[in-house]
C-alpha cells in the first residue's frame, strides 16, 4: 500500500491557495540551511539553480520533479532561520511566495514551509509537490536519491483533494 500520509494543511486567502507544511529533519540547522541555499547541494534534491541566492538576489531554476522552470528573487535571508523567495513560471498569472523559517530542536531541526499564491484548482498537486521535495530534501540529507515524482504525485493528489481548504 503506498505512503499517502499528508503533511500540509490548505487555506485560502484574497482567492489564492496557500500550503503550509511543517516537518522535523534529523539534521542539523547548519546543514538544513545549507541544503536550501547552496545550489550544489539544491542540484541533488530540488533543481538546478543559477543566480545569486542572497539577499535581494535573482535567480533561475528548473525543478526536477515538476519539470517547472521559474525566475525569483530572494526577499529575505536571515542564516540560518529565514530564507523566502518570490517566483513566477512561465506560465504562471502571478507570483509565488515561498517562506522556510528554520527552528534547531536539539540534533534536529524544525522546517516551517509555507507556498502562497497559488491557483485554488490546483492546490492538491502544488501540495503534493510541494511535499515530494520535502521528502527528497529528508532523502537527500539521509544519504538517498529523489523519489519516482511522477508514482509518488499520483499517490499524493487524491489525498490532498481529501484534505479541506480552511477560509475556502
Amino acid at each position: 500500500m503506498a505512503n499517502t500520509e499528508v503533511l500540509g494543511s490548505l487555506r485560502s486567502a484574497d482567492g489564492q491557495g496557500i500550503v503550509h507544511i511543517e516537518n522535523r529533519f534529523r539534521a542539523g540547522i547548519d546543514d538544513l540551511w545549507s541544503a536550501f541555499t547552496d545550489p550544489s547541494r539544491l542540484a541533488q534534491w530540488l533543481g538546478d539553480f543559477e543566480g545569486d541566492l542572497e539577499l535581494g538576489g535573482s535567480y533561475q531554476a528548473h525543478f526536477f520533479s515538476s519539470g517547472a522552470n521559474v525566475t525569483g528573487r530572494v526577499e529575505a535571508c536571515e542564516p540560518p532561520r529565514h530564507f523566502t523567495v518570490a517566483n513566477k513560471g512561465a506560465q504562471a498569472s502571478n507570483e509565488q511566495v515561498v517562506d522556510a523559517v528554520l527552528t534547531a530542536d536539539g540534533d534536529d531541526t524544525i522546517l516551517v514551509l509555507e507556498q502562497r499564491g497559488l491557483r485554488l484548482d490546483w492546490i492538491a498537486a502544488f501540495a503534493a509537490g510541494l511535499q515530494i521535495h520535502l521528502e527528497d530534501l529528508a532523502s537527500h540529507l539521509a544519504g538517498g536519491g529523489r523519489c519516482d515524482s511522477d508514482a509518488r504525485m499520483s499517490e499524493l493528489i487524491p489525498a490532498y483533494e481529501a484534505v479541506p481548504i480552511d477560509g475556502r
